[in-house]
């Protein structure tokens, strides 16, 4: 049982679709956030947001400049962190989330050529309609009982903003050095001070 639900997600993994929607991604990024000097604003409701919360923090220790805004405190007065040629990135896996739309529709009213990357499971969907990039998950169904309960879906919007993620410290050529600079503390910082000595080490002995 257990291993059929491994197995389960595992397909779901392998099949999601892999397009040119990826580098569109990443140099819409690459562009406003490292060109124009902007940044990554990432939204989702319940457990979307929660991976949206973790893409946004992944990105911004690794040389991406990107924040976490809850699409309900967006219509409160967060909405005060959105600036020109900020890109919204934001995750629905039914792409008809009430909140992250009216998001949208909110963030349009100040800067009406605000950029729209998404995630999602239902590439037919409004939010998809709205975005100028889908990251389609391919729609892989829950593995619950009931094909509902946030699941496999949540793993492959992960696994889709760790792509994001790598893609993009490749592009901007981010190095051990820097990654330091964002990790004073903690296993990675213990770590990153032995590669980075050895590292060294082993160029003076060249």
């Amino acid at each position: 049982m257990i291993k059929d639900l491994i197995n389960k997600e595992l397909e779901a993994i392998k099949n999601i679709p892999i397009d040119e929607s990826y580098e569109n991604a990443i140099n819409l990024i690459y562009e406003y956030v490292h060109i124009k000097k902007a940044k990554v604003l990432a939204a989702g409701i319940g457990k979307a947001g929660h991976i949206a919360h973790n893409i946004a923090m992944t990105l911004s220790s690794t040389g991406t400049r990107a924040f976490f805004v809850h699409p309900t405190e967006a219509q409160h007065g967060d909405l005060g962190i959105l600036a020109e040629n900020d890109i919204l990135l934001l995750i629905s896996n039914s792409g008809k989330t009430r909140e992250v739309l009216e998001f949208i529709n909110l963030a349009k009213r100040i800067y009406p050529d605000t950029k729209v990357i998404s995630i999602t499971g239902n590439k037919n969907s409004e939010l998809a309609q709205e975005s100028d990039v889908v990251l389609y998950t391919g729609g892989a169904p829950e593995i619950d009982k009931f094909e509902l309960v946030p699941t496999t879906s949540i793993t492959l919007m992960t696994i889709i903003g760790d792509i994001l993620v790598v893609e993009l410290m490749n592009k901007i050529n981010f190095t051990k050095e820097q990654y330091h600079k964002l990790h004073h503390s903690g296993y990675i910082s213990i770590k990153l001070d032995e590669i980075i000595k050895l590292n060294n080490k082993n160029n003076n002995e060249k």
